[in-house]
């Protein structure tokens, strides 16, 4: 069976990865998002297990002790963390996984397993971000100020990303990364393990 490949995916808040991402996965059943585990409270409407795992603050660090995170981060006094064994497990079973993560871990990722894809999503313009932030309507201009700061500093990395797609048009943007996916399935390695047979055929 062919192993399925790691993805991590990063974007400035208001970038609309959290919506390609999940137009993503509901065309493609091969495709599964890691839930991080996370010590932060929950929020209503959150559900445990999809959303985040929910977890205290001991629990979190009994995990850290058994080296059981690929990478984790402190945010606002909340530790976030992304399960080894998970994502481990659901790539052993042919799946490709995507990591919802910031630069940092991203950066954390692709230095424990380096054949990992990262993948920058950027909106068209500074202007276009600040739009889609201020029409959510849920934060105030300071808010948004720093929202604006922050984005900025995050879009610096995105050199260190193998892709970068641009949500400009969605259904363009979504495009873009299905063809990303695509492009990897049909490498020469996963042909190899998926078709053994035709191919020792072929050659036969």
């Amino acid at each position: 069976m062919p192993t399925g490949k790691l993805y991590t995916i990063s974007a400035p808040s208001g970038a609309g990865k959290t919506s390609l991402v999940q137009a993503l996965i509901e065309a493609d059943s091969n495709i599964c998002v890691s839930v991080s585990h996370t010590t932060r409270a929950i929020r209503p409407g959150e559900h445990d297990g999809m959303n985040y795992h929910f977890c205290t603050h001991p629990q979190f660090e009994a995990m850290l002790a058994e080296q059981a995170f690929l990478e984790h981060a402190e945010v606002f006094g909340n530790h976030y963390g992304t399960s080894k064994h998970w994502v481990q497990e659901t790539l052993a079973q042919g799946k490709d996984v995507i990591l919802e993560i910031d630069w940092q871990g991203a950066h954390q990722i692709g230095q424990l397993m380096p054949e990992t894809v990262s993948v920058f999503i950027l909106p068209p313009s500074q202007q276009a971000l600040r739009e889609r932030l201020t029409q959510r309507g849920q934060d105030d201009e300071s808010v948004i100020e720093q929202r604006m700061n922050e984005a900025v500093s995050e879009m610096s990395h995105y050199a260190e990303a193998h892709f970068l797609v641009i949500n400009d048009d969605f259904n363009s943007a979504l495009d873009d990364l299905k063809a990303i996916f695509r492009c990897h399935r049909l490498s020469r390695q996963q042909q190899q393990r998926l078709h053994p047979q035709l191919l020792q055929q072929l050659l036969s």
